[in-house]
């Protein structure tokens, strides 16, 4: 298995960080959520993510007669959490109707505003 870690340090370590998420966030994105939630750099705030934490590769078949998609390994977050097939828990969940969308009032985002004010 490979692991590979980030270097400690650099630019806005210390300030307040809110990720927004729902079942769009997938794959690359939820490998980046799901870090920032195990170290507890920020908060996710949203709906459960897509769940896509496998990565495949296409396998040509002899006389391109077609292809096969294969998968070839699974992610996992820093702290060895699954991520196919579940996705990420928010650590906040906030529903988005269409209402709301219609209505131009985005509770997923004034949430995420309130944590941010609350940890000046």
């Amino acid at each position: 298995m490979n692991e590979y870690n980030a270097i400690p340090g650099g630019l806005a370590t210390k300030i307040p960080l809110v990720v927004l998420v729902n079942a769009g966030t997938a794959s690359a994105s939820e490998i980046t959520a799901g870090a920032i939630q195990d170290y507890g750099r920020g908060v996710l705030v949203g709906t459960t993510t897509y769940g896509k934490g496998s990565v495949q590769n296409w396998i040509t078949l002899d006389n391109d007669q077609g292809a096969v998609r294969i998968t070839v390994a699974h992610w996992l977050t820093p702290k060895q959490r699954q991520i196919n097939g579940v996705g990420l828990t928010p650590d906040y969940v906030v529903e988005l109707t269409e209402e709301d969308i219609t209505n131009k009032n985005d509770a997923q985002l004034k949430k995420a505003i309130e944590i941010l004010l609350n940890n000046q």
